[in-house]
């Protein structure tokens, strides 16, 4: 493997084309790291076009700065029928004795671990009453232990200054791990249109960085099979996050249904995930398994707080990261309030899902020209540290919402009503973004791959 597998990612600002106006305001650069995470993406699709023979010079990348930002918030607009809430009604910021802490409480277990800890009736009023009478590390620390997922606010010094603020900061942005040797399969059907055409990419993610990783393969061709627990949902990510894809469920603790995955596995090109680190081992697919399993596979995989220090097996999200991390105190000052601000989108996500997108990239080339790549590890608190360290340098108008215009023309067909979908934000050369299926369902479809 050359050195080029272990170069950044992240463009720099000027090596590519930007069009389009309109950036978010923030204490962050939200809108410069959307525009370099989607360049990112392109510039890593331009040399993978060019290694394979589907374009003849190294494709121009541009970004349109307007809708990259757009679609690092939601993509799916619903017409004539109401989405559901993102957010369970006991989630968010509460005030404990010494500052701020939040609460992600969307998924039931979840949900029950804090009403635990707190002791408390599920109702807002009584959960806020609750929260005042503790010190916010100790809640978030009791929250944890039982399961649950919560975030403290800290500001950025203390943040730095924490064990697991101190292990980020010295993770590159995309680990790389061993490089093994990887024979790619011929895909016939790939074209410039179609670059990712052929491509079989198994998708184990859940919210939100890994569905964007996969919703922008898909974009460019690859078949991506998404696979869920049977019953999994997630009502109001899902309509935006699911496009492109084949959703199926399989219960990896019923043998018939692990025969099936091992199956899918093997005939995988790319396996993303979101495991924090053992969670597959538990599972009896360890490292060593998958690699046996599906020797010619590469592997994206991240997690929230990051792959070393204390916290790297705990359970996180964006707006839990943007809380620790020092970025929602940050957001606090810099709107001169005493409330936590977090950032006007899930930045750390998307970010973190372009990314995660590039990475899939630079190793499909890595194996198409060396027959050796290495798999990729991304998480939040990194992204977060990256945003951190992004300078504003984008003027323009305040962007706040999208438009009418902001929209394709044609209407998407999706499982649960029709909608219009945001204007693709990337082109690279002649090739531009379209999806083959709309929004779907979880557990809609066979888990089979559509060629095998």
């Amino acid at each position: 493997m050359t050195r080029s597998q272990f170069l950044p990612l992240l463009p720099t600002p000027g090596s590519y084309h930007v069009t389009g106006t309109g950036r978010y305001t923030s204490a962050f650069a939200v809108s410069e790291l959307a525009n370099a995470c989607f360049a990112a993406v392109g510039q890593q699709l331009a040399e993978l076009m060019q290694a394979g023979g589907l374009s003849h010079d190294l494709p121009s990348v541009t970004v349109n700065q307007r809708l990259a930002s757009l679609w690092f918030g939601y993509s799916f607009a619903a017409q004539d029928w109401d989405l559901p809430s993102l957010w369970d009604p006991i989630a968010g910021n509460y005030r404990c004795k010494d500052g701020w802490i939040r609460l992600h409480t969307n998924l039931p277990h979840h949900c029950a671990a804090a009403l635990s800890v707190l002791g408390c009736a599920k109702d807002r009023a009584a959960v806020s009453a609750a929260v005042a009478t503790w010190a916010g590390e100790q809640l978030e620390t009791g929250i944890v232990a039982q399961g649950g997922v919560a975030a403290y606010m800290r500001n950025r010094a203390q943040w730095l200054a924490h064990p697991q603020g101190r292990s980020v900061t010295q993770e590159p942005l995309v680990h790389w791990g061993a490089p093994r040797h990887v024979t790619p399969r011929s895909r016939p059907m790939a074209s410039a249109a179609r670059p990712l055409a052929g491509l079989r990419v198994l998708d184990l993610t859940r919210v939100l960085a890994g569905p964007i990783a996969t919703r922008t393969l898909a974009g460019l061709g690859a078949e991506v099979l998404r696979i869920d627990p049977p019953g999994w949902d997630e009502p109001g990510v899902i309509p935006d996050i699911s496009l492109g894809k084949t959703m199926t469920s399989l219960d990896l603790h019923d043998q018939t249904d692990r025969h099936r995955f091992e199956e899918l596995l093997a005939q995988a090109d790319v396996l993303v995930h979101g495991y924090r680190p053992g969670a597959l081992d538990g599972l009896g697919y360890t490292g060593a398994t998958r690699t046996a399993l599906a020797p010619n596979c590469i592997e994206v995989s991240l997690n929230a707080y990051g792959w070393s220090g204390p916290w790297a097996e705990r359970r996180g999200f964006d707006s839990l990261v943007q809380m620790s991390a020092g970025i929602a105190d940050a957001g606090a000052q810099w709107a001169e309030t005493d409330r936590p601000t977090p950032l006007p989108v899930q930045a750390l996500d998307h970010a973190t899902g372009y990314m995660m997108a590039a990475a899939v990239l630079r190793a499909l080339k890595s194996a198409m020209l060396e027959n050796r790549a290495a798999n990729a590890r991304l998480s939040l608190a990194r992204m977060a540290e990256q945003l951190a360290q992004t300078p504003h340098h984008l003027d323009g108008p305040a962007l706040h919402a999208a438009e009418a215009d902001d929209y394709a023309c044609e209407i998407e067909n999706s499982t649960w009503g029709p909608a219009r979908r945001l204007k693709p934000a990337l082109q690279v050369g002649g090739t531009r973004m379209y999806w083959d299926r709309p929004a779907q369902a979880c557990g809609s479809a066979p888990a089979r791959w559509s060629t095998a």
